[in-house]
């Protein structure tokens, strides 16, 4: 953890040092030093807290997860994480210090509360596709972007996973990290409201231009991106909807429908058809786990056929009675070109992070700055080929049947499940699988609850004919009395 943290941070230094980026450290040096003391201050006082209660890492990362800080630097403006990554660092040491300090006074080996439990196979997944994509990036044209992503992206967040599948997860915190996380969701869906009413945005000046040439307007409250928006909309929705099936208690039935009623009014005004269409996926998995999969199965088939034939005979009304590369704003020919880029290079792609680079050298009459085809599957080809493809394949697939084995009957699981299948679905219609630190979350904590239920009880059971004791994910009264029963 120490390692990943130091030399990701090294390589991101040495790789912007020259550039324009870190101009105010080199024009300033003292100025520089005192903040970099000042943050060191801070980092210690938070992982000093973190130590003490270690279920804080928890809170502050829900706390924290949406939030991008814009940093502008040479005239160029990147929108960070920077509240989760103070938060990641803070949780690193305060787990690698204490640690440290034992081996050094001969205390080896790990505390009672340190020990960690076997590690699913989806999480060695991801330890070697991280390893792939830096080996990938050797070849890359674009090496300082491969970089990037693995000192912004995947190592922190790879810290983040060990760091949330050690908490000790029990009903009280899940459901207090719940109410942090729908708590945040409301505020952002106002402040959507406030710009739909106001026809102004205040975060990310490409959309401001975007609504201006259209007839249409798309809220992204403080996601710079109305799509990211939708999607941490819609996956909320997910986790009150499993509230609305499950807690049979009328106070929290009527919560559950008066916020999902806020936010899905919200995610209308985003515009966003790909968290339309991953919401759906994450009821239908809800349903399935709630009852049975087979009728769920007929009626989404059902759903599709009816919509296909509406569609269909009355195609300029969804827009798309022109080219379909238009109707879907040109995410079509992304995704077909990205599927050319990786038939000329099927085996080992053309290195991470490559794909904008490729996509503008190969098509330039239809290139425009692109970061990703719009489709991870696409965009995994093309940059890392069958090998990277094969990893990818295998991760998503250990990862679904780790989380969906044995979750039925466990709300709590049954929850992390369907958001975390339908953001594999929005990946796949938009972007950003790993690169979203809500899918390390969820695996996360996920993987912890999976190795929980296989060595006790599941949080809660279904009893055949007896609904209240389905629903008592806010008693646990009510939890203690069926299990006696």
């Amino acid at each position: 953890m120490l390692g990943a943290i130091l030399m990701a941070l090294v390589l991101l230094l040495d790789d912007v040092w020259h550039s324009s980026k870190l101009d105010f450290v080199h024009r300033h040096p003292a100025e520089a030093a005192i903040g970099a003391a000042i943050v060191l201050a801070a980092l210690a006082a938070v992982a000093y807290v973190i130590r003490r209660r270690p279920w804080l890492i928890a809170h502050l990362t829900m706390l924290t997860l949406p939030f991008r800080i814009p940093i502008q630097a040479g005239g160029n403006t990147s929108n960070l994480l920077v509240p989760l990554y103070f938060v990641v660092a803070a949780g690193a040491f305060a787990w690698i210090v204490p640690t440290l300090w034992a081996h050094r006074l001969g205390n080896g080996g790990l505390s009672s509360s340190q020990q960690r439990p076997p590690r699913h196979l989806f999480e060695q997944l991801l330890a070697a596709s991280v390893v792939l994509y830096s080996v990938q990036a050797l070849y890359s044209p674009r090496f300082s972007n491969a970089l990037q992503n693995e000192a912004f992206f995947y190592v922190p967040f790879s810290v983040l996973l060990a760091l949330l599948r050690d908490v000790e997860w029990d009903r009280e915190l899940l459901l207090r990290c719940l109410g942090v996380t729908i708590a945040l969701a409301l505020i952002f869906a106002f402040i959507g409201f406030g710009e739909e009413l106001t026809q102004t945005l205040w975060l990310n000046s490409g959309l401001i231009e975007a609504n201006q040439l259209h007839a249409y307007f798309q809220v992204n409250s403080v996601f710079y991106d109305p799509n990211i928006f939708g999607r941490y909309l819609a996956l909320v929705m997910i986790l009150l909807a499993t509230v609305l099936l499950y807690d049979r208690r009328v106070r929290n039935q009527l919560f559950a429908i008066l916020a999902l009623a806020i936010l899905w009014g919200c995610l209308i005004y985003t515009l966003s058809r790909s968290s339309l269409v991953a919401l759906a996926l994450g009821m239908a998995v809800l349903a399935a786990l709630r009852w049975r999969a087979r009728p769920v199965l007929y009626l989404g088939v059902l759903v599709v056929i009816a919509g296909v034939v509406v569609v269909a005979s009355r195609p300029a009304e969804f827009g798309l009675a022109g080219n379909l590369n238009v109707a879907s704003s040109g995410r079509a020919s992304l995704i077909s070109n990205g599927v050319k880029l990786f038939r000329e290079r099927p085996l080992q792609g053309w290195g991470s992070g490559s794909f904008s680079t490729e996509y503008q050298h190969k098509f330039p009459a239809s290139a425009r700055t692109v970061s990703d085809s719009h489709n991870i599957p696409v965009t995994v080809a093309s940059e890392q080929g069958v090998i990277g493809l094969i990893f990818y394949l295998a991760l998503v697939v250990t990862a679904i049947i780790t989380l969906l084995r044995g979750a039925r009957g466990d709300p709590f699981r049954i929850a992390i499940a369907a958001a975390f299948l339908a953001l594999l679905l929005h990946t796949m219609l938009y972007a950003d699988f790993l690169e979203d630190p809500v899918t390390w979350t969820l695996l996360g904590i996920g993987g912890a609850l999976a190795t929980a239920s296989a060595a006790r009880e599941p949080t809660f059971r279904s009893y055949p004919g007896r609904g209240y004791d389905r629903g008592a994910i806010g008693s646990s009264e009510t939890r203690t009395q069926g299990v006696k029963r």
